[in-house]
C-alpha cells in the first residue's frame, strides 16, 4: 500500500479494466474511467489532496501488480472526520488485504488528529460491509438511495469509528 504516483496510471487503469464489470456494480467512478489519462488526473488530484493535508489515496499492490485502492475523501477538519473507501480485485478478496490496509489507514488518520472515521458500503455489498464489521465499527444505519451508481440508486450502510473506541480495541 502506497500513495499513488503519476507513472502508475497505466497499471491502475489496467486493473480497473480487468475488473470493470465487478467494480461498476458498486462504484460510481468506474464507468467514467475510460482511459489511463482519467486515472492520471485522479492521481494528480489525490496528490494535491495529500499535499494539502486532506488525506491520502493509495494503491494496493502485490508482486508489482495494481490490485486495488484505499483512500480518503477530503478530510473534514472542522469536524475532524474522514470517510474512507476501498476496492480490490476479486481474485484477491477474502485474504484480509483490505482489512489490513484499513487498519494502517485508520491508524494514520487517528494519529493525524481525526476524531471520527466513516465507511459507507452498498447494503448488498456483503464483502465490503464485512470489513467495518470485522474492525469493530458501529453500524449507524442505512442511507436510503444514498448514491447514484451507474443508472440506479444504491442504499448505503453507514459505519463509524471514534478515536477512543479504536484506541481501546487493542
Amino acid at each position: 500500500m502506497r500513495q499513488f504516483e503519476p507513472h502508475e496510471a497505466e497499471a491502475v487503469f489496467a486493473s480497473v479494466e480487468r475488473n470493470r464489470a465487478y467494480l461498476r456494480e458498486w462504484l460510481p467512478w468506474v464507468d467514467p474511467t475510460q482511459s489511463a489519462q482519467v486515472v492520471r488526473e485522479f492521481i494528480h488530484r489525490s496528490r494535491v489532496q495529500y499535499d494539502n493535508h486532506q488525506g491520502p489515496s493509495c494503491g494496493i499492490w502485490m508482486d508489482g501488480e495494481s490490485i486495488g485502492s484505499i483512500g480518503c475523501h477530503p478530510i473534514d477538519w472542522a469536524n475532524r472526520q474522514a470517510a474512507i473507501g476501498y476496492w480490490i480485485d476479486p481474485r484477491h478478496s477474502g485474504k484480509g488485504l483490505v482489512t489490513q490496509c484499513c487498519i494502517l489507514l485508520i491508524d494514520y488518520l487517528f494519529d493525524l488528529g481525526i476524531h471520527r472515521v466513516v465507511i459507507q458500503c452498498g447494503t448488498r455489498n456483503t464483502k465490503s460491509c464485512a470489513i467495518p464489521r470485522r474492525l469493530g465499527f458501529v453500524r449507524e444505519g442505512v442511507m436510503r438511495e444514498g448514491q447514484w451508481v451507474n443508472d440506479r440508486w444504491v442504499d448505503l450502510e453507514v459505519w463509524s469509528m471514534l478515536e477512543d473506541e479504536w484506541r481501546k480495541r487493542g
